[in-house]
């Protein structure tokens, strides 16, 4: 709508949008607004404000104003010499009585295909028709037609092309996906039983593919607002499904959901072991080899990390050929935040799992190297002061090996220097200072580092003169 060169009345413009308002309503405050602007703001709202007012709207029914809506569309006629489009006069809303008929019909196995494509395309409108739908009913008629054809022949086609959703359940999964379920609709349904739980797990398992997508999707929303207890009792089988679908690799929106509802729920019960037996962590690992997605790599390590804080996690981790080596792979290549969770990780197998031969195998595979890179870059305090616990505890094992030093300086004397690097700093309680340039031109870690520390205080290690200067600086390379 061309309205540049003609001034508009001021009272034709919705206050949210600052457009000509094509479907004026009427809140209970007495203010106008065009519908989808102010469904939207009332949809984002917990508190249901007037936006102009700032009082409680108390009825969330929206009168439309029609005289309003005529005299638009009269100016737009008089100005339509000046490019003014006529605004088209809005079909009616739909009615919480049209929906129950809906579903009223939906019952007759003859009528129930149409009825769930008709109510697909009312999920797809705008927010009020799906609040509609909630009000009616339509959540309760969807989830009974999921949980009674669960046990139909849904799989994909064996060479894994995509399928089209035709089967009375799939229709019905979409429209729940697509009516974007408050949170007391979600908790209404994990509530009822678990036959529900159980007939989404089984189209994950057995669905085709944009099913699978919207099952997990749906059971994340679910899981979010879960009680503990029903979290607690999931089974076995739930956890298989989902790694299932993890190493599937179904889409990228599935991959994220299925990693945050694995992150959501592991910290209950025995939830975590389940998910070890699932193969969870070999499938996280195989994952995290080629993954360039750096959100998808930090959930991973989520997840990863929480297992790892069980004994049977860290078994798991140790037993697969590349668990230390993927760890040592990733860090400082993809984001602080993955960074420090492969660090924890790697703290706790060196705390709780660590033998000779894992210290051995972590060296070998470029560990130590990567925690001085650690120790050298701009990271945070708390992943440092974790590099540094590790360099400790396989001190004794590391300082004999080829890889031992840094420019001469041996792990247990570059232990020490951070350590009273701390200690300054908490004594002095200043911020001691450090620049550093970092080249790495042959693409090896054999990086040079420029680096000056300022620091007040006696008693420095003896191996302190050959790496830091108090006023200099001083070119160390990684012997390694």
């Amino acid at each position: 709508m061309d309205n540049n060169e003609v001034e508009v009345p001021p009272f034709f413009l919705c206050p949210i949008s600052l457009e000509i308002m094509r479907d004026p309503v009427t809140v209970s405050t007495g203010i106008t607004y065009d519908r989808e602007s102010i469904e939207t703001w009332l949809s984002a709202s917990k508190k249901s404000l007037c936006p102009v007012t700032k009082q409680l709207i108390s009825d969330a029914d929206l009168t439309p104003n029609h005289t309003l809506r005529r005299l638009i569309q009269s100016w737009c006629t008089l100005n339509s010499s000046n490019g003014i489009e006529r605004i088209p006069t809005p079909r009616a809303p739909i009615s919480k009585a049209q929906i129950t008929e809906i579903l009223r019909d939906a019952e007759k196995p003859q009528l129930q295909q149409k009825c769930l494509r008709r109510l697909r395309s009312i999920a797809s409108g705008n927010t009020s028709a799906k609040r509609c739908m909630e009000a009616a009913g339509a959540i309760e008629f969807l989830a009974s037609v999921i949980k009674t054809t669960s046990q139909d022949q849904s799989s994909a086609s064996e060479d894994g092309s995509l399928l089209d959703i035709k089967k009375p359940r799939d229709d019905a999964l979409c429209i729940l996906y697509d009516l974007q379920l408050s949170e007391p609709s979600l908790k209404s349904l994990v509530a009822k039983d678990s036959e529900f739980t159980e007939s989404l797990t089984h189209i994950m398992k057995n669905g085709p593919y944009k099913s699978r997508v919207y099952a997990v999707l749906l059971l994340k929303s679910m899981f979010e607002v879960a009680e503990p207890m029903q979290i607690i009792t999931l089974r076995q089988e739930f956890f298989t499904v989902a790694v299932q679908v993890l190493h599937d690799q179904i889409s990228q929106q599935a991959t994220k959901a299925t990693l945050k509802l694995l992150i959501n729920l592991c910290p209950w019960g025995r939830n975590r072991i389940k998910a070890v037996e699932s193969r969870a962590v070999s499938v996280l690992i195989e994952l995290l080899l080629d993954c360039s997605d750096r959100r998808t790599c930090e959930l991973m390590f989520m997840l990863l990390e929480m297992l790892c804080q069980w004994a049977e996690g860290r078994s798991e981790l140790l037993r697969h050929g590349a668990g230390i080596a993927v760890l040592s792979k990733k860090i400082l290549r993809v984001s602080q935040v993955a960074s420090e969770r492969a660090v924890r990780i790697l703290l706790s197998v060196s705390k709780f799992s660590a033998t000779a031969s894992v210290a051995k195998e972590m060296l070998q595979l470029g560990v130590a190297s990567k925690l001085c890179l650690v120790l050298q870059g701009d990271c945070g305090r708390k992943i440092k002061e974790k590099a540094i616990e590790i360099l400790k505890l396989h001190a004794r094992v590391w300082k004999h090996s080829p890889c031992k030093s840094f420019d001469g300086i041996s792990m247990d004397e570059l232990s020490d220097m951070f350590s009273y690097l701390k200690e300054q700093k908490m004594a002095s309680n200043k911020r001691i200072q450090y620049t550093w340039e970092v080249s790495d031109p042959s693409g090896c870690f054999g990086l040079m580092v420029e680096r000056t520390v300022r620091v007040e205080g006696n008693n420095k290690p003896r191996a302190w003169g050959r790496l830091f200067t108090d006023t200099t600086s001083h070119s160390s390379a990684l012997a390694c």
